[in-house]
């Protein structure tokens, strides 16, 4: 019985969550000025993507390597050899 209110207790809490993050979604306005704003914005958006395509990619930086390290039975095969 403690199992299944364990699992009724997180469905709920899940399903509360899900519920809670929707409510700040999508919502409509009809200011000028807002409209205008969201408007420039998607342009300024869509402007600096379009420079990201087109701009060359930068070249990649090498890290310097580690030096490796070797397991301690190969030293002692290569000096016995």
């Amino acid at each position: 019985m403690k199992k299944v209110s364990l699992a009724i207790l997180i469905s709920l809490g899940a399903v509360t969550g899900a519920a809670y993050a929707q409510e700040g979604g999508v919502t409509m306005s009809t200011d000028p000025a807002k409209a205008a704003d969201v408007e420039q914005r998607a342009q300024d958006l869509q402007n600096r993507q379009q420079t990201m395509e087109t701009a060359p990619a930068a070249p990649m930086r090498h890290h310097k390597a580690s030096p490796h390290h070797h397991k301690k039975g190969a030293k002692a095969d290569a000096s016995s050899s």
